[in-house]
């Protein structure tokens, strides 16, 4: 199974913070550093030194490491429009060396749109709003050079684009996730090369893949080429002190963690791995909310 950090800067991180994360995860052998894409803390933390911009944060990292693969876990389509948006992320693919990866949703940390003016719809437009982003985003990439794009939309349209500049990657892989029971399946079998089924047990994955699985064959696509990821929080050590002394670090009890993610010792976190192996899951996320302890990272590079 390939295993990516996952981190949460908007609880409180620098740029060089990230930076020696993720080349600590490149040295180890991590697959990818991702990170979410949010400008407000949540709960009861301080948020110091404050938000950075997930595009801009990984623009530097595709400078300051080499080999490592890159993302949001996830966008959300209210940050940016589609047009920006697909120059940002083909410039940092092309500063990367192709190493990038676009995670989209519809947005759902109502109180960040407020705190920073950024306007809120309800859903169901944001969905819609979705849709759109994931048709322009990927035309514009898949458009030949030397040749225009336009699209018609409800809420975003585009006329004539030069469709400019390209991605380093012939295809920027796209993740797609979440519970949603119609909408997005659909979106997923059509546009995702990875579906993710975020902060989800076991025992919850077989419904949401069959789901993905039937919207795939509805469009002729053969399941067998979207890639079944999966995100936990992660708390790993040597023995049952350490494990204790990283739950209490992030502000969580050991038996939850082990219930509800990647939590234990490294034959425990093993072992729940393998679980999620046997439902097809071939990547996993792992959530890494101490920034500081590099230490961690030692720990759960024993799962690679």
């Amino acid at each position: 199974m390939q295993l990516r950090i996952f981190t949460e800067p908007q609880q409180g991180a620098t740029y060089d913070q990230l930076l020696a994360v993720a080349r600590l995860g490149e040295e180890l052998g991590f697959d990818g550093f991702f990170r979410s894409d949010h400008y407000l803390k949540m709960g009861d933390v301080s948020g110091l030194p404050g938000p950075s911009d997930a595009w801009i944060t990984l623009a530097g990292l595709a400078r300051d490491t080499s080999t490592i693969r890159l993302g949001t876990m996830v966008t959300p389509i209210t940050f940016r429009h589609p047009g920006p948006l697909a120059i940002s992320v083909a410039n940092v693919d092309a500063m990367s060396g192709g190493r990038v990866e676009l995670g989209l949703g519809a947005g759902w940390y109502d109180d960040e749109h407020h705190a920073y003016a950024i306007p809120y719809p309800p859903l169901g437009e944001r969905f819609e709003r979705l849709e759109e982003q994931l048709a322009i985003i990927t035309g514009l990439w898949s458009t030949p050079v030397g040749e225009t794009f336009t699209y018609q939309g409800r809420h975003h349209s585009v006329t004539d684009s030069p469709a400019l500049p390209k991605p380093a990657q012939a295809q920027v892989p796209v993740i797609i996730g979440g519970g949603g029971k119609v909408r997005t399946p659909r979106l997923a079998a059509r546009y995702a090369s990875e579906f993710n089924h975020m902060f989800s047990p076991p025992d919850a994955l077989a419904a949401t893949r069959e789901r993905v699985e039937a919207a795939c064959s509805a469009i002729d696509r053969d399941p067998a080429s979207m890639t079944w990821g999966i995100s936990q929080v992660a708390c790993v050590g040597a023995d049952e002190v350490e494990v204790t002394r990283r739950a209490a670090a992030i502000g969580r009890q050991p038996e939850e963690l082990r219930a509800n993610g990647v939590a234990g010792t490294v034959a425990e976190a093993a072992e729940r791995l393998a679980l999620y192996a046997e439902h097809g899951i071939t990547r996993a996320y792992l959530q890494v909310l101490d920034l500081d302890d590099l230490d961690h990272l030692r720990a759960l590079a024993q799962l690679l």
